[in-house]
């Protein structure tokens, strides 16, 4: 959680980001505790307020939840959880939009595949 906030982006949802890319990369293990608001606004100099946005985001959608009294925590499934919504948002931010350029282009998926496969030679 050493990352440099932007201002590409709104910070909760920063705040957010990082702490599911620390869940990826098992910097954060399930049913470990993460960093507190507080901890994280004296981190990055940000209000609490606004790391507790981005913390409750990953409350919401169940990535995290709290042990009264102790902190929030890792919930079980969540690095799974990611992946799989990321895999979606890859897809269709990224794949779709590539398909449907490629169409426009004349190209189909076969030759889509193709130039991929190139990129890695």
């Amino acid at each position: 959680m050493n990352e440099i906030l932007t201002q590409e982006k709104s910070i909760y949802l920063q705040i957010a980001e990082m702490i599911e890319t620390d869940i990826l990369r098992d910097i954060l293990l399930e049913e470990e505790r993460v960093p507190s608001t507080n901890e994280l606004a004296k981190l990055y100099a940000i209000n609490p307020a606004t790391a507790a946005k981005g913390v409750n985001i990953l409350v919401d959608e169940g990535i995290l939840y709290k042990k009264r009294g102790i902190g929030m925590f890792v919930a079980e499934g969540a690095k799974e959880n990611i992946l799989n919504r990321r895999r979606n948002e890859f897809f269709d931010h990224y794949v779709k939009k590539l398909l449907e350029e490629a169409a426009s282009i004349g190209l189909d998926k076969n030759e889509v595949i193709k130039l991929i496969q190139s990129a890695d030679q």
